[in-house]
């Protein structure tokens, strides 16, 4: 992608003149604000110059998405709007009418938009849903059947994405003013939060591709970004109305930021936007200054191309109506440290980046992230295989560990999804507050697929009796054909009578069937049970042996009990308080598990029968 055309475009629209700020800026009510006022807005379209443009007043949309939620109506003119059109980056420009701000440019026609109709947030509300730093709520917890199993990890983000709203549902939500009902409602159905750019840089195309629907969809584009220069810096001093502000989401090897611009600094408050980043409430991003290369002219709707540069503050409230914070020290990232080791090709890379620390975007920026390490440094083309180890440290908490293998066309995708289900659990736990302190991940990529499927599985003893050790073996076929044979020396039970059954299966098919068993779904009942169930979860590339007898048994909160008495059974299926009380019939006497070097599946089931001599 070449910034040649936009920065020329750029340029031939931008004046030298800088946009004056007032130092002291006095608001305007919406109750003053007419259709045919004329007013002027400030953004950046090129570096960090604030330039000017025009704003002709057309109406007042009222009480459309909410009580009190309005939205000014504005035609912009002026710099590059008129090739261009509303540009995403804009959210946030100020608006002045007579001096006086009235609010910041935030909503836009959508895509392909046939004139520069922008929506504008008025200052009032803006002000009036910063309540400053706040605690966030406790996340709805996200519930995990037991036992898991990498299926059950790798599903868990793509369900957690939200969708922006128009700024109208119906025609009749609207009450316009200074223009017809039939024009008002028409406008409020079109008109939607200006999507903000995600800026990314180290990113390869394969990666901004799959990334770029699931930010898409929450109402943000990623863009390319271009990194400064070396003979570029930005100033370190504080944010004025009309600069370019970023909010940084990832920093290090790899960078994405969400950028905008600054609507208004107040009493050492920073407000930006006009509408949600992702309406998280109380938030935590750090707080950027940015440069704009230039803007990106598109039939669809137009971008600025901008780079961030170090942290200035924080960002610690992202509402409806904008984001603000403050400056001074940003929030505490969380590090992540990727060694990828590619031994078909000889060589090992590592990488070191930090994401924010966000009960949404900790999890789905690391996947991003280990996404692009993937995409960039492995095969491009092609099934591959990866063999994941590592952990995430908590405060406060034991560790969770990362291991895990993932084989074929969808492994380098199912091999980032593993590393972000665990942290959504963490995160959303329900039960406490997690503290996310760092990742470390090591990472094997191989160019091949490895896979296996059962094939045989025998007894090889002809008596097997009570008390005695008996070698169980099974041989698997790679994808080639090649055979694999493994021993597994089980100890049968000397009080063992009757018949038992010898259950070999993968990590996925065995605990599918003792969820199905269990009768409901069972989840953790606390934070650390939850931690050690995902530590303990079926691996991809482990073969189960289970030795089973028919015997009363049940679940209760989330635990397994065997050969329980009649009477304790009814006694806990009585118990009022429920606490998942489920009924089992088997009783798994041992476990065991063959590691492997493959993603293996398949299960088989031999009976023994220790009644018959």
């Amino acid at each position: 992608m070449t910034l040649r055309q936009p920065l020329l475009l750029t340029l031939l629209f931008v004046g030298a003149a800088l946009a004056v700020v007032p130092a002291a800026t006095d608001t305007m009510p919406l109750g003053d604000v007419r259709a045919g006022m004329r007013g002027t807005g400030v953004t950046v379209f090129q570096g960090m110059e604030r330039s000017e443009f025009t704003a002709e007043i057309i109406g007042v949309l009222e009480n459309s998405v909410g009580v009190r939620r309005n939205l000014i109506l504005a035609r912009l003119e002026g710099g590059p709007l008129a090739v261009s059109g509303v540009i995403q980056g804009m959210s946030g420009s100020p608006v002045y009418v007579d001096g006086r701000l009235i609010g910041a440019v935030s909503y836009s026609m959508g895509s392909f938009p046939k004139d520069t109709i922008a929506g504008i947030t008025p200052i009032e509300e803006m002000l009036n849903d910063d309540t400053g730093p706040a605690p966030r709520l406790q996340p709805v917890s996200v519930p995990l059947a037991l036992p898991l199993s990498s299926d059950s990890l790798t599903t868990l983000l793509p369900d957690r994405l939200a969708h922006p709203e128009p700024f109208a549902l119906r025609p009749g939500d609207v009450h316009a003013t200074g223009l017809s009902a039939a024009d008002g409602g028409a406008l409020g159905l079109q008109l939607r939060p200006i999507a903000t750019p995600i800026v990314m840089t180290g990113f390869t195309e394969a990666a901004m591709d799959h990334i770029a629907p699931l930010f898409r969809s929450a109402g943000m584009v990623p863009v390319v970004g271009g990194a400064l220069s070396a003979a570029q810096s930005l100033p370190d001093g504080p944010l004025q109305a009309g600069d370019a502000v970023g909010v940084s989401l990832v920093r290090g090897d790899l960078s994405m930021a969400g950028t905008g611009t600054v609507t208004l600094v107040d009493e050492g408050r920073v407000h930006a936007f006009g509408h949600p980043f992702y309406n998280l409430g109380a938030a935590g991003f750090p707080m950027t200054r940015a440069f704009i290369h230039g803007v990106l002219p598109s039939q669809s709707i137009s971008s600025k191309i901008s780079a961030v540069g170090e942290v200035l503050g924080t960002i610690d409230q992202d509402r409806a109506t904008g984001i603000s914070g403050r400056h001074g020290p940003g929030p505490r990232m969380v590090p992540v440290h990727v060694s990828l080791d590619s031994p078909d090709r000889g060589k090992t890379d590592t990488f070191d980046f930090e994401v924010v620390t966000d009960d949404f975007f900790t999890p789905l920026l690391t996947y991003n992230a280990v996404l692009n390490t993937l995409f960039t440094h492995s095969r491009q083309l092609g099934a591959s295989s990866y063999v994941v180890s590592g952990e995430a440290r908590l405060v406060d908490q034991a560790p969770v560990r990362f291991e895990e293998m993932f084989s074929g066309d969808s492994a380098t995708i199912l091999a980032a999804l593993y590393i972000s289900g665990p942290l959504t659990a963490l995160i959303n736990n329900g039960f406490e507050a997690v503290s996310v302190d760092s990742i470390e991940l090591s990472i094997t990529a191989h160019d091949d697929v490895r896979t296996a499927s059962l094939d045989r599985v025998w007894i090889d003893d002809p008596r097997p009796r009570p008390g005695r050790t008996v070698p169980l073996r099974f041989t698997a076929k790679t994808r080639r054909g090649e055979e694999i044979t493994r021993t597994v020396n089980f100890d049968l039970p000397a009080n063992a009578r009757g018949r038992l059954e010898v259950l070999v299966a993968d990590g996925t098919t065995l605990a599918r069937q003792e969820r199905q068993e269990s009768g409901r779904d069972l989840t953790a009942t606390s934070l650390g049970q939850l931690i050690r169930e995902m530590n303990g979860a079926r691996r991809n590339n482990r073969l189960y042996v289970q030795l089973r007898r028919r015997d009363a048994g049940a679940v209760m909160g989330g635990r397994r009990m065997a050969s329980l008495p009649p009477s304790v059974l009814d006694v806990l299926g009585a118990d009022p308080s429920g606490r998942g009380f489920t009924r089992l019939r088997t009783a798994v006497v041992g476990e065991w598990n063959v590691p492997l070097d493959y993603v293996i599946s398949g299960s088989r089931v031999l009976t023994i029968d220790l009644d018959n001599p």
